[in-house]
């Protein structure tokens, strides 16, 4: 069983969030600040966060940060119509989704689902080899990590899955629409943002300069691609 922690200082949401993620079988935790979420992951096993943005304490942008210095579970941002700087830093620090308030419970669910899928199978596609290479950049895809120059590097959920896409396909030009549909599994309207803030994110890690990328690059106008480079 999946193990969800709900961080939201309205109650109301957290208790209507609880009756249907309880109702799809999953255990559930609530959290009313980010400093109680902080404490809640550190004391219990938790597999996915829904995160509210404005909270008092501790608010979701800075418990998301805190939380990402050694933990990698998937985080859903919840956030209010208007707050776009906020959907943008938070991708940035590390979320990997956001849902606008007022929600439909039933997308949350499967936006839950679907980030849980992800992280319990990282990658999600059929491999031809446990290893992928390009260059100084190595994953194992069996063992679930990734390494560049000998160093492991720590991603995301989100960030492997658009690793393995593009070394899975070394030279293949992707469009940023292509690595939504592929990658999250949901339509591509409005992706594009989404997309480029994950592949920078990606890039700090992997790229010695990531204005100057060896591994990773853009081709202007039509997406991204990851360069055939021999070890």
């Amino acid at each position: 069983m999946h193990n969800i922690l709900i961080c939201d200082d309205d109650r109301d949401i957290v208790s209507a969030l609880s009756i249907y993620l309880t109702g799809e079988g999953y255990g559930v935790y609530a959290a009313y600040n980010g400093r109680e979420a902080l404490d809640v992951v550190r004391k219990n096993e938790i597999h996915l966060i829904l995160m509210d943005v404005m909270m008092p304490q501790l608010d979701g942008i800075r418990a998301t940060a805190k939380l990402r210095e050694d933990c990698n579970v998937p985080i859903i941002l919840l956030t209010a119509k208007g707050e776009d700087t906020d959907k943008v830093l938070g991708l940035n620090i590390g979320a990997d989704d956001y849902i606008t308030k007022p929600f439909n419970p039933l997308e949350v669910i499967a936006r839950v689902k679907s980030q849980l899928r992800r992280y319990t199978n990282l990658g999600g596609m059929p491999r031809k080899d446990s290893f992928l290479s390009s260059g100084g950049v190595v994953m194992d895809d069996e063992a679930k990590t990734v390494t560049v120059d000998g160093e492991p590097v720590s991603l995301t959920p989100l960030e492997y899955s658009i690793l393995h896409l593009l070394l899975s396909n070394k030279g293949k030009v992707f469009s940023t629409a292509q690595i939504y549909e592929q990658v999250w599994n949901d339509p591509s309207l409005g992706c594009e943002n989404t997309v480029a803030v994950h592949i920078r994110h990606l890039r700090e890690k992997i790229e010695i300069s990531p204005a100057e990328p060896r591994y990773l690059k853009v081709v202007w106008g039509l997406g991204y691609k990851m360069e055939k480079l021999d070890a």
